[in-house]
């Protein structure tokens, strides 16, 4: 299943630090934005937009807004109960949106599911076809046109013997299928920003004592591995991408210090492709620097080449499994920690951003989820520069 309905159960609980102060020059305020609810569960994982009044958040749930106020559509097999998410949306036209993800979780027959939107209802339609005992999950989606749309994810194949990485692209007539990837590969996430350049980053599974990054290009004939750095001793994964060019591609997630057992940090992991390789970028966590310490960047998205977003959440250090919303921004010399609200009431604190886009420039929405126990709602911030 995807790392993002894991992550909730298994995040180590970090630091308390609030993070406050003035926004930097040029750069806008986020304000909670409000959202319904149409299920029990109802995060969004996943974002698109073809305008500023036309953008879809998926998840548990799907909503869309239309320049003035957002509204909840039912989408088939999403319940809204831990079963099922959609992983992934492409925002093509108010008429014309594609979303998947994975259905049936836990049950006996877990897949995929792909659906479209017409501009008045989502409908399922019909994937590539598999073999026999395969298990396909799609946790990400890109596009660059109507004719050029990937999803990505994992499969296992041979009755549950092989675990690799998932590739499903849509011409423009049909959904068709590959995969590929070494080790045990999972993809988390995809971008393109040309038809012969697309990135899928996710994590590798092959090893011992934890998790390696991954990335996967696309030069417009096959998928090929490139070489990622790791930090530390422990896990790295890569959840989030972003490419803005052949030579300027982000990559974001998280790493801990130490293999398993040990009780380590958990710390945020940016990486940056500028053509030839990958490399880390310095990036900032929460503090104080210890062992319960736990940050962790799950999306990114952008205004310009010098005007990033990254985002996740970091936990308190008192035990107490308080959960903050953590954003990043990238001013073109260095990453910096900058303002972010925590909507949730009442006495438990549980906020996390995983999704981004900008319609507009400017104009910066991102998503995630607030416990307002019983439930699971959704939560969306925005900025407008000049707020």
């Amino acid at each position: 299943m995807r790392l993002t309905l894991t992550l909730k159960a298994t995040l180590l609980l970090g630091l308390t630090a609030l993070i406050s102060g003035a926004p930097a020059r040029g750069q806008g305020i986020f304000h909670v934005v409000p959202t319904p609810n149409e299920n029990f569960d109802n995060n969004l994982q996943a974002a698109s937009a073809s305008s500023p009044t036309d953008i879809w958040a998926v998840g548990q749930c799907t909503i869309h807004y239309n320049g003035t106020s957002w509204t909840a559509y039912p989408a088939p097999m999403i319940n809204g109960n831990n079963t099922s998410f959609l992983g992934g949306v492409v925002d093509i036209s108010p008429t014309l949106a594609w979303a998947a993800g994975t259905v049936n979780i836990g049950l006996s027959n877990p897949g995929q599911v792909i659906e479209q939107w017409n501009g008045t209802a989502w409908s399922v339609y019909p994937g590539p076809t598999f073999g026999a005992g395969d298990d396909p999950n799609i946790f990400g989606m890109a596009f660059t046109s109507a004719d050029d749309i990937w999803a990505v994810g994992d499969i296992l194949e041979d009755g549950g013997e092989i675990l690799t990485g998932l590739f499903e692209h849509w011409d423009g007539t049909q959904w068709s299928y590959t995969t590929g990837g070494p080790g045990v590969a999972i993809l988390s996430n995809a971008s393109a920003d040309a038809p012969d350049d697309a990135w899928a980053v996710g994590y590798n599974a092959e090893v011992i004592d934890g998790y390696t990054t991954l990335a996967m290009h696309w030069n417009g004939s096959t998928w090929e591995s490139v070489s990622t750095p790791n930090v530390g001793g422990g896990s790295n994964y890569l959840n989030g991408v972003l490419a803005l060019a052949p030579d300027n591609v982000w990559a974001v997630g998280y790493s801990t210090p130490e293999p398993p057992p040990q009780s380590t940090a958990t710390l945020t992991l940016i990486e940056h492709y500028n053509g030839t390789s990958w490399s880390v970028i310095p990036s900032p966590n929460v503090g104080p620097a210890n062992s319960y310490q736990s940050n962790r960047l799950f999306g990114i998205t952008a205004n310009s080449p010098t005007d990033i977003y990254a985002f996740g959440s970091y936990f308190a250090s008192n035990g107490s499994g308080h959960q903050m919303t953590l954003l990043l921004h990238w001013n073109g010399v260095k990453w910096a920690i900058i303002p972010s609200p925590n909507p949730t009431k009442g006495g438990f604190l549980s906020d996390i951003l995983w999704a981004g886009v900008v319609p507009s420039p400017g104009d910066v929405w991102i998503f995630g989820d607030e416990d307002e126990a019983p439930n699971e709602d959704t939560l969306a911030i925005n900025t407008t520069k000049g707020d």
